[in-house]
C-alpha cells in the first residue's frame, strides 16, 4: 500500500469592521427628547393645532425610528463573512435613499362621521396625486385608491378606530392617476364628542415609498451577499475537504521505503494564503512505489476554488498512476501536459516529479517550468541545474528532459512551490531557504526542517498558497 504525507491549515481570520455609535446615541437621545415633549403636551381632543402638534411628534418619532434603524444597518455592514471576499451577485451596490426618503411629504385629513364631510391638506392632494380642485374622498370612497391586496388592511384600521377608538398606524399602498404606486404610512385616531361617541376621524398621511423601495434594496442585496457567502462558504468547504481527501493523509515524519536501510526521511507541510480565503491548487506528494523506488512531487495549478482544486486531484491521480507504471520523471511530465491540454477547461500549472532509487542514491528528475531543487550538504546549500520544460499547459506536444543527481548520507532535499513569499518571488524564497542551510545541518530529522522554514515563511503575508516537502536521506 502506498503511503503518503499530509498538511496542516491555519484558520481564516475574520475581517474587521467601522462604527457610528455617536450618531445613534444622538438619534436616540432626540428620540427620547422628543417622548418627553409628545407626553408633557397637553391635549383635551378638542383642538385642531394640539392634535396637529401630537401627530407631528408622533410622526418625528417614526422618522428617528427608521433612522435609528439605517444607523444600525451602516454599523453593522453586510452579513458576517468568512473566507473570502464576498460582492453582491448583481455586482451593484445598494443605491443610497433620496433626501425626502427620511423626510417625506406629509399631508393630513378630517372626515365627520355626522356630516359625512372630508377636509384634506394640499399636501395630501400631492400625495395621492388628485386634482386639488376636486373635492375630497369620503371615508368611503377612499378604498377606491387603494390597491386590492391593501383594502382590507385599511377596512380593518378605520374601522377599529371608528368602532373600538383605536388609533390607526399602519401602510397600505395607493394607485395614482398617472399610474405611479405610492405607499403611505397613516397615523389617525378618533374625535370624540360630548356624550362620548366617535364625531370624527381624524389622520396625518406620510408618503414613505422611497424609504420602502431603499429598505427593499438593502434587504434585498443583505440577501444576496448572504446567498453569496453560503456559495461561497459551500465551495470552500468543499475545496477542503477535496483537497483533504486528496493530498497525502500521514502526519509527522515518515520514512520510506518501510522495508529498506536505506531510506528517506520525508515531512511536509501545506502554507495557506494570508490574503484569501480560498484554496488553491498546490500540491505535495510522497509515495513508494512497486519497485522499490520512491516519488516525490509537489506542483501547482493555477487559479483557486473547487474547480482548481478538482484539477489538481486529477493531476496528481495521474502523476501517481503512471509513476506507478514505471514512467520516468521527463515522460511523465510530457504526459500530463497532454492530460492538462485535453481538458474542457484549459489551465496552467508548474510542477516538479522525482524518482528517487534507494540502492544507488539516485535521484532522476524533471521540471516544469518549476523551482529546482535544493540540495543541503555538509552546513551549505545549492539549487541544482534544472533541465529543460515549460509551464504545464502552455503548448502541446513539448518534451522535458531528465536530469540525475546522485546524493550521501545525510543530504537534505528541499522541494517548494513558488508561494512562498509575496510577488511569487522565487530567487526571493530560494535565497531564504538557502540562508537556513546552517540550521538545517544541526536538524536531526526532516519535521525539524519543516518546523525551521514554518518559522520563517509561516508568518509571511502570501498572496497564494505554498507548500514544502522535505526529505533527508538516512542511510
Amino acid at each position: 500500500m502506498p503511503s503518503h504525507l499530509s498538511a496542516d491549515r491555519p484558520p481564516a481570520q475574520p475581517p474587521g469592521g467601522g462604527s457610528v455609535d455617536a450618531l445613534i446615541s444622538q438619534t436616540r437621545r432626540l428620540k427620547g427628547d422628543v417622548h418627553a415633549v409628545r407626553r408633557d403636551a397637553q391635549d383635551d381632543g378638542s383642538d385642531p393645532q394640539g392634535r396637529w402638534q401630537r401627530a407631528l411628534y408622533d410622526l418625528a418619532l417614526h422618522q428617528l425610528n427608521d433612522l435609528d434603524e439605517h444607523l444600525a444597518q451602516l454599523r453593522e455592514g453586510p452579513p458576517a463573512p468568512a473566507v473570502v471576499e464576498p460582492a453582491p451577485a448583481t455586482g451593484t451596490a445598494p443605491t443610497a435613499p433620496r433626501r425626502d426618503s427620511l423626510l417625506s411629504r406629509v399631508g393630513s385629513a378630517e372626515w365627520n362621521l355626522l356630516t359625512d364631510e372630508a377636509s384634506w391638506s394640499g399636501e395630501l392632494y400631492q400625495i395621492l396625486g388628485r386634482d386639488p380642485q376636486t373635492p375630497p374622498l369620503t371615508l368611503d370612497e377612499l378604498p377606491s385608491l387603494v390597491l386590492d391586496e391593501d383594502r382590507p388592511r385599511l377596512t380593518s384600521m378605520v374601522t377599529d378606530c371608528l368602532v373600538d377608538a383605536k388609533p390607526i398606524d399602519g401602510e397600505f399602498r395607493v394607485l395614482r392617476p398617472d399610474d405611479a404606486v405610492r405607499t403611505v404610512h397613516m397615523m389617525g385616531e378618533p374625535v370624540l364628542d360630548a356624550d362620548g361617541s366617535t364625531a370624527s376621524m381624524w389622520a396625518v398621511l406620510r408618503d414613505v415609498s422611497e424609504l420602502r423601495r431603499s429598505q427593499r434594496v438593502v434587504s434585498e442585496t443583505r440577501d444576496s451577499l448572504q446567498h453569496h457567502q453560503h456559495r461561497a462558504q459551500t465551495e470552500h468547504r468543499l475545496a477542503v475537504e477535496l483537497q483533504e481527501a486528496v493530498l497525502p493523509p500521514w502526519r509527522g515524519s515518515l520514512r520510506l521505503p518501510r522495508r529498506s536501510p536505506e531510506t528517506l526521511d520525508l515531512a511536509a507541510r501545506y502554507l495557506p494564503s494570508s490574503t484569501s480565503a480560498m484554496i488553491g491548487g498546490d500540491w505535495y506528494d510522497a509515495l513508494e512505489l512497486a519497485d522499490g523506488d520512491m516519488l516525490l512531487s509537489v506542483g501547482d495549478l493555477t487559479g483557486h476554488g473547487v474547480a482548481v482544486t478538482s484539477g489538481m486531484a486529477t493531476l496528481l491521480g495521474a502523476v501517481r498512476g503512471m509513476a506507478m507504471a514505471g514512467t520516468q520523471p521527463g515522460q511523465l511530465l510530457s504526459w500530463l501536459n497532454q492530460l492538462l491540454d485535453a481538458t474542457v477547461q484549459p489551465a496552467l500549472g508548474s510542477a516538479i516529479c522525482c524518482r528517487y532509487r534507494p540502492e544507488t542514491r539516485t535521484l532522476a528528475w524533471a521540471q516544469a517550468g518549476h523551482p529546482a531543487p535544493l540540495l543541503f550538504r555538509d552546513g551549505t546549500g545549492r539549487r541544482l541545474s534544472a533541465p529543460d520544460g515549460v509551464l504545464l499547459g502552455a503548448t502541446s506536444g513539448a518534451s522535458y528532459e531528465q536530469a540525475e543527481e546522485p546524493l550521501e548520507p545525510g543530504d537534505l532535499l528541499v522541494l517548494h512551490t513558488d508561494g512562498l513569499v509575496p510577488g511569487h518571488d522565487s530567487m526571493a524564497a530560494v535565497n531564504r531557504l538557502l540562508d537556513l542551510a546552517p540550521r538545517f545541518d544541526e536538524a536531526r530529522t526532516a519535521q525539524d526542517c519543516v518546523r525551521m522554514v514554518v518559522e520563517e515563511f509561516g508568518g509571511t503575508e502570501r498572496e497564494d498558497d505554498a507548500c514544502v516537502l522535505i526529505a533527508k536521506v538516512t542511510g
